[in-house]
């Protein structure tokens, strides 16, 4: 421990004394529903058995120096890993992964472009304009080449890039992308949509579909050959800075594929908002008029005249082997059935600023909150009578590079997913105290979101759907990949919205998920003593009852009519209606 973490430390204990004294005048109470048996709260502080001293010092452990970050491949992933399966053992879990063992393998490979490259773009009769790397364009590569080589590439916008017969729209058209740069904008083609707009409300207004996801459009342009794909970034769209997109300095990480599995283009990244209006000026095109018709059915793709990218730019690649760490209970009744709770470990690691200094960003809240709520769960599940269903406790890797470690067990399960009735996700959970509303992420997709409702009302809480739909968090974490597989799925991402806190109420609210927003992905997400870990522990015992409900139980969870991934679940009703 470093003098800075025995500080800290010091710090920490003297504040949980403070916590544990608030705790007790606040009158905390266990809930009715789960392994506590206890009397119903009738307040909205209540968090069961679940310690918000404990989480916030799980939280500390996990942002302090000697994991670096909590990088994929790197010192950091071997610090965490071992303390991982150190606290599983300690709470008696059995071992969930490969081969009788705690751990699942995931194979990577991490790519990291050169931070100085320069993309020169030429349009006929003017000067070459430069885009320089983590500046004006962030190039990044998900094949394991070690050179990206691109010569005099013309580029195509192709407004939003969506093809979604369901919704009659196709921006494509006809278009060949072969040889050619896509050019996307970034969310869904109603995002900025007036009320009188024809699109107003065709891909649900200001909340996104899949289809408003940058992961999206870089596979749709690597399913129709191109050669690269561009992002225009801009804040609202985005939902995050320029600064988060430069953060990663370009660095990628993905699955390892065979070579023919390959499922990227070349070429993958953003542009930054004023180079692109400089990059389409300088074609004589109007970059706003084009947004504009880019929200219509109408809609062609549109040569960017006479213009061209080149590139040559060194890229490291490397090989990695990470892990996703998984412990379990067994079911005593319906042992070959599961009910899975999951956060990822990961982090951004350490990395050198402009002027040359180590910051390493700890990933406290994102995801160390998640962790500290999968462990407390685990731990009451060990403090009460066994399931009936297996219970699965998983910390995933690489989140952050893509949800490569929920995705890598969704191709290779250990447990089959026809019969995972439930994959609970918990990802970055707020620190400003009790609250009296909780958010639902995705709101309408499955029943699983009837049962969150359900348990936090018994905390005295209501239920709305999240304040900020147009951030897609439903399609922004690990519960994505299950979902995918038809898995119903509950997500709690605190950053849903501004709480109506019990103190300060939602001007409270605001000013904790501003800072917190300013700090995404940043050296800034530490660990803080001054903490309120009480909000948190509240919606992670919500979703502990929730889980708790269906590993007690032999009732399936199921999609809503109006959810996407409703077909693809009852391709194995099957399976699970034999049992």
């Amino acid at each position: 421990m470093t003098k800075t973490e025995d500080m800290m430390h010091k710090s920490f204990l003297r504040n949980r004394l403070k916590l544990a004294t608030a705790l007790a005048a606040f009158a905390i109470a266990p809930l009715a529903i789960g392994v506590s048996g206890a009397h119903a709260a009738s307040d909205a502080g209540a968090s069961g058995p679940i310690d918000p001293a404990r989480m916030s010092e799980t939280m500390r452990v996990l942002a302090s120096d000697s994991f670096e970050g909590r990088a994929p491949g790197t010192p950091g992933e071997a610090v965490t890993v071992k303390w991982l399966v150190d606290q599983y053992q300690k709470l008696g879990l059995e071992p969930g992964g490969e081969n009788g063992g705690w751990t699942q393998n995931v194979p990577m490979i991490r790519t990291r472009p050169d931070p100085k490259a320069i993309a020169t773009i030429k349009t006929r009769g003017q000067a070459a304009l430069p885009l320089h790397q983590l500046t004006d364009i962030v190039m990044s590569t998900l094949q394991p080449i070690e050179r990206l080589q691109l010569s005099n590439i013309p580029l195509v916008f192709v407004g939003y890039g969506v093809t979604a017969p369901e919704r009659r729209w196709n921006d494509f058209k006809q278009v060949d992308l072969h040889g050619k740069i896509a050019v996307f904008l970034v969310n869904d083609p109603d995002f900025d949509a007036g009320p009188e707009e024809p699109v107003a409300g065709r891909f649900g207004g200001k909340t996104m579909t899949y289809y408003g996801r940058w992961t999206y459009k870089f596979e749709e342009a690597a399913r129709r050959g191109a050669a690269g794909a561009l992002i225009i970034h801009d804040t609202p769209g985005a939902s995050y800075p320029w600064s988060t997109v430069v953060a990663p300095q370009g660095e990628e990480y993905d699955i390892l594929h065979d070579d023919k599995d390959l499922k990227s283009v070349p070429m993958i990244g953003w542009i930054e908002g004023n180079a692109a209006k400089t990059l389409f000026a300088r074609a004589g095109l109007d970059l706003n008029r084009l947004r504009r018709q880019a929200r219509s059915p109408d809609f062609h793709p549109v040569n960017i005249h006479d213009t061209t990218l080149s590139v040559d730019m060194p890229v490291k690649v490397d090989h990695l082997q990470s892990q996703n760490v998984i412990g379990k209970i067994t079911g005593t009744d319906y042992p070959d059935e599961t009910v899975m709770f999951g956060a990822h470990w990961d982090a951004f690691g350490k990395s050198t600023d402009a002027s040359g200094k180590t910051v390493i960003r700890r990933g406290a809240i994102d995801d160390g909150s998640g962790i500290a709520a999968v462990l407390e769960i685990a731990r009451a599940f060990k403090n009460g009578p066994k399931p009936k269903r297996t219970v699965s406790f998983a910390s995933w890797t690489g989140e952050e590079r893509g949800l490569l470690g929920s995705s890598w067990y969704v191709a290779h399960p250990l447990a089959p997913l026809d019969k995972t009735a439930a994959n609970l996700t918990m990802d970055v959970l707020q620190m400003a105290g009790p609250a009296h509303n909780a958010f639902i992420i995705g709101a309408g997709q499955d029943t699983l979101q009837d049962d969150f409702a359900a348990a936090a009302l018994k905390q005295g809480r209501t239920t709305q759907p999240e304040a900020m739909p147009e951030r897609g968090a439903f399609y922004r974490a690990d519960h994505l990949p299950f979902a995918r597989a038809g898995v119903p799925v509950l997500a709690v991402m605190d950053m849903a919205g501004p709480f109506d806190l019990l103190q300060g109420g939602t001007a409270a609210g605001s000013k904790w998920l501003t800072a917190y927003m300013a700090c995404y992905h940043q050296a800034c997400d530490a660990w803080s003593p001054d903490w309120d870990v009480r909000g948190a522990a509240q919606d992670v015992d919500v979703v502990r009852q929730v889980g708790y409900n269906a590993a007690f139980s032999h009732d399936w969870p199921t999609w809503k009519g109006g959810s996407e991934f409703r077909a693809i679940r009852e391709k194995s009703n099957d399976v699970r209606s034999a049992h």
